[in-house]
């Protein structure tokens, strides 16, 4: 697709539009090693994906939250979590998302409204980042994303050994939400097909270039064993 992604998009700012926060919630989390799916394990006192649901439920402008979990899971049958709940995962996150955004306009969202999608996994995002994002992204014709610039001194590798310095300084760590207009986020991923594993890059497939907002690197994802005991330790923190 060519052209500026403001010829590209349906104009931004429509006062109707609006906000929701779509949670893909239907992975396995094998590289977390945990007894299930890693977004239901404890997590300072409570399963993980409960302090990602409360961090979304304390921004004001969010009109609903949807969960994407698979078929057959119950977990939120046992929960008092003021959320939506679509049990339509697929076998892969953009499998999951555009079936949670057809679910979301079957409840009422329109293809104009904005849509964020967060990771379960992504539970030390705070409201105050999240309404960051919606400030940045709100009159942008793409629509953007929580990142983080690249701390790290950035190698290449050839097998085992380095073969080259990387320059890192336009490098960035993309994290969640990725806040895009519904319809043409469903679009986007329908075009890129199942690979892309974030939402920006199913825009980037289409020619788009969406905004990139700093977030913090406290808004990690909850991957390995040892995230875990991170994870922890910072809402202790937050909580002392």
């Amino acid at each position: 697709m060519n052209g500026s992604p403001s010829q590209t998009l349906c104009a931004p700012g429509a006062s109707h539009s609006r906000l929701w926060a779509l949670v893909p919630c239907a992975g396995s989390g094998a590289r977390a090693q945990a007894a299930g799916p890693k977004q239901y394990a404890p997590v300072a006192g409570q399963p993980m994906v409960l302090h990602t649901l409360a961090a979304l439920q304390g921004v004001r402008r969010l009109a609903g939250t949807l969960v994407v979990v698979s078929a057959g899971d119950t977990f939120f049958d046992r929960q008092d979590a003021d959320v939506m709940v679509a049990a339509c995962g697929g076998a892969t996150r953009a499998q999951t998302v555009v079936n949670g955004l057809h679910a979301l306009l079957q409840r009422g969202a329109q293809a104009d409204d904005w849509v964020l999608v967060h990771d379960a996994a992504r539970c030390l995002v705070t409201p105050a980042q999240i309404d960051g994002l919606i400030e940045a992204c709100l009159d942008d014709p793409v629509g953007g994303l929580l990142a983080l610039k690249l701390p790290d001194t950035l190698k290449q590798a050839d097998g085992d050994r380095v073969s080259r310095t990387v320059d890192r300084s336009d490098k960035w760590l993309a994290q969640t939400p990725q806040m895009f207009r519904l319809a043409a986020l469903q679009q986007a991923l329908q075009a890129a097909g199942d690979a892309v594993t974030d939402e920006s890059s199913a825009m980037e497939f289409v020619g788009l270039q969406p905004r990139l907002v700093e977030g913090s690197a406290q808004n990690f994802k909850v991957t390995y064993p040892q995230d875990f005991a991170l994870a922890q330790a910072v809402l202790a923190a937050r909580k002392a």
